[in-house]
């Protein structure tokens, strides 16, 4: 999730640098690297495999985890992740980044809302305490230039724009805790979640997610328009389309480091996560492209650190304050 929260970024915001302008196509990259999964999942069919023929089973090993109701709840997921990259991808189309900034850092509230309200998240002086401090980090950077409207962009485009991207950041908020509920509600059905399973879920909202975008790249003529796109591109043409696939698979990192956070801790752990890296990703900025690293960034830095510090102690704290058990950890604090 680090790996794919520092990187992706980076990676798209070059393809824009370099002269690219599609916002359906990077929409889609935020999800197309979802055939990545395919590796894992075909080792672990034949590990699973190998198994139950060692155990003198009759191989009649299945070929995905998933139930149909499972199924239907990642496919719906996956509509939604896709509906929140096409918010977010015409959002900056007609935002400042520092606007968009502000907007986006939301996020971190709006799971911890739905966390709330869906799972039941247990909070401590410890978790409100890194939520308030990531949330005012992120803040900070946006708030770090001038919010004006851009040239060229009308006031209705603006405002439209304003709501997209306050709409992405609500509705990630609320798909990071309806990927906790899935996972209970198979949990309770079933009595276990795997991380196999979980890769199973990622592919499943990758393929939705990408086949939405696609949708929209066929209605915008995007597909046709790539090859032009390649050959003016900056980093030439052989570049652009690494760039593309670097993309992809990043943002696959990310999507899959992010279901696992919440397989292995919570929604809130994964929006804690994402929240903290915004910085970070800052910083990374400023060696990769030269931008400017003010005290304001420093600050900001410096809080989401903070936050992350408690958040990380408080879990430690709570874990050391349990009764210790041979027992795996149970969900208890989910309402399957």
């Amino acid at each position: 999730m680090v790996v794919g929260s520092a990187c992706g970024p980076l990676l798209l915001r070059a393809y824009f640098l370099r002269g690219g302008s599609r916002k359906w196509l990077s929409s889609l990259l935020q999800t197309a690297g979802w055939p990545l999964l395919l590796v894992p999942l075909c080792f672990s069919y034949c590990s699973r495999r190998r198994r139950e023929e060692e155990d003198g089973g009759a191989a009649t090993t299945p070929l995905f985890l998933m139930t149909p109701r499972l199924l239907a709840a990642s496919a719906t997921v996956g509509l939604m992740t896709g509906l929140d990259d096409l918010l977010y991808a015409y959002g900056l189309a007609y935002l400042p980044v520092s606007t968009s900034s502000i907007l986006i850092s939301t996020q971190l509230a709006f799971t911890a809302a739905f966390a709330l309200l869906l799972v039941r998240q247990r909070f401590t002086a410890f978790s409100v305490n890194a939520v308030v401090l990531l949330s005012v980090g992120a803040a900070m950077l946006g708030m770090n230039t001038g919010g004006d409207r851009p040239a060229g962009v009308s006031r209705a485009q603006y405002y439209a724009g304003f709501a997209m991207t306050l709409g992405a950041a609500a509705l990630y908020g609320l798909v990071l805790p309806v990927m906790e509920l899935s996972q209970a509600r198979h949990a309770a059905a079933r009595g276990a979640v795997t991380y196999t399973l979980v890769m199973e879920m990622q592919l499943v909202i990758g393929f939705v997610a990408t086949a939405f975008s696609a949708v929209g790249m066929l209605v915008n003529n995007d597909f046709h328009a790539i090859p032009g796109e390649a050959q003016g591109f900056g980093l030439g043409q052989a570049g652009y389309y690494l760039l593309l696939a670097g993309s992809a698979a990043m943002y696959q990192c990310f999507f899959l480091g992010t279901i696992g956070a919440i397989f292995y801790g919570s929604a809130l752990l994964a929006g804690v996560i994402m929240t903290v890296l915004i910085p970070v990703t800052e910083v990374l900025a400023v060696m990769f492209f030269h931008e400017p690293f003010n005290g304001t960034k420093g600050v900001a830095l410096a809080l989401s650190l903070w936050g992350f510090v408690s958040y990380f102690y408080g879990e430690v704290r709570a874990k050391a304050a349990r009764p210790h058990s041979g027992e795996a950890p149970k969900p208890d604090h989910l309402d399957p």
